[in-house]
């Protein structure tokens, strides 16, 4: 198979984490990768680790323009995206909706939401004109299981549930796949030293766990497209055995 002839994903946040083992894992399997994130030296990186195969694309999600103009802006050659994975995301803090960084919130709402909106809307249309294509989504397990200073990065991940939910609707009758994928706990990126900003308490999150990894994650999202064409996964939840949904919280010092 020819570099011109192999299909093609975009994947953001490819400078950490899931973006990065997620193209690595999509190249295995025969994909080009438009590789993107903030992080253009990281970027260069894995093209000179994975080849030419791989297209470092600096792209900030949160940039509207930037990310409108990807259907026209992309060359040529990699512009019939097959694969979108809408991975770009992040958690800001821990703290109650009352003591937050309102700052945090935004910037959150930017990303995980903004930043998915603007993706599939800018590459969406091309994968109904040519009917093929599979949007692949980050979700969460917060998405669906609240806790305490999850607030709006909750609320974010819940939002990437309904919006595939009411995308696939949209899409009856397409031959165009849409996935969220809910990781739990999840080791080796960088998920909670940005969110916490400090080594040490990140390292304390996953601290006597056996958490999932970014391959898991990748390895995961490359079953999910290997899937036959008719089959669409709508929603996947993946945690590690050391981990389950908590029960209700009860508060016994208000009776």
């Amino acid at each position: 198979m020819t570099l011109d002839s192999m299909p093609v994903a975009l994947v953001t946040g490819a400078t950490a984490g899931f973006g990065t083992a997620i193209t690595r894992k999509l190249i295995k399997d025969g994909y080009r990768v438009i590789a993107t994130g903030r992080r253009e030296e990281r970027l260069h990186a894995l093209a000179k680790e994975q080849g030419e195969a791989v297209l470092p694309w600096p792209l900030d999600v949160a940039d509207n323009a930037a990310v409108r103009a990807l259907p026209t802006s992309l060359p040529a050659g990699w512009r019939n995206v097959d694969v979108l994975v809408n991975n770009a995301g992040l958690a800001l803090g821990l703290q109650k909706a009352w003591e937050t960084n309102i700052d945090d919130w935004e910037t959150m709402i930017a990303t995980n939401i903004g930043g998915i909106v603007e993706t599939t809307r800018a590459l969406l249309p091309g994968m109904v004109q040519r009917n093929r294509g599979h949007l692949i989504f980050l979700g969460s397990t917060a998405g669906r299981y609240p806790y305490p200073g999850s607030n709006v990065y909750g609320a974010s991940k819940a939002f990437v549930d309904q919006f595939t939910q009411n995308l696939r609707s949209d899409l009856l009758g397409k031959s165009i796949r849409v996935t969220n994928v809910a990781p739990g706990l999840c080791g080796g990126s960088e998920f909670s030293l940005v969110r916490l900003k400090d080594g040490n308490k990140a390292e304390a999150v996953y601290e006597n766990t056996s958490p999932l990894t970014p391959e898991d994650i990748a390895n995961t999202v490359s079953w999910i497209v290997g899937c036959p064409p008719h089959m669409n996964v709508n929603y996947i939840e993946m945690m590690p055995t050391c981990q389950a949904a908590a029960g209700l919280a009860v508060d016994r010092t208000m009776g």
